[in-house]
């Protein structure tokens, strides 16, 4: 009965943080889709320095769901004490955060 009870509970923990994941995603993609404008000009480097930024904040947005992914994976692997979950969402993190800042590691790395 008891085991019974864990395995509802989990399947609704499951359900909650894919529903929180879903939404989480939509928000991300409309704060995307509203505040990023490529507007063409009269010169061909701003254009392609618009895409770039338009580009960058669509890695961006993928880099801090990825990240939010990651704290929800160290959550969970410290919560069930699972080694190999917890090396997985430290290494989602870590990768998260390199594309988050990828912009400015790139930036660092051309001098630019």
């Amino acid at each position: 009965m008891k085991e019974k009870k864990k395995i509802i509970s989990k399947n609704i923990v499951i359900k909650c943080i894919k529903r929180l994941i879903l939404i989480l995603i939509m928000i991300v993609s409309l704060f995307v889709a509203q505040a990023s404008h490529v507007f063409g000009a009269n010169d061909p480097l701003a254009v392609i320095n618009n895409l770039s930024t338009f580009i960058f904040s669509i890695v961006r947005a993928i880099g801090m769901i990825l990240m939010l992914w990651g704290i929800v994976q160290i959550g969970m692997a410290l919560k069930s004490h699972d080694p190999s979950q917890r090396a997985s969402g430290f290494m989602t993190l870590a990768g998260a955060v390199i594309i988050t800042f990828a912009k400015e590691i790139l930036d660092l790395i051309t001098g630019g």
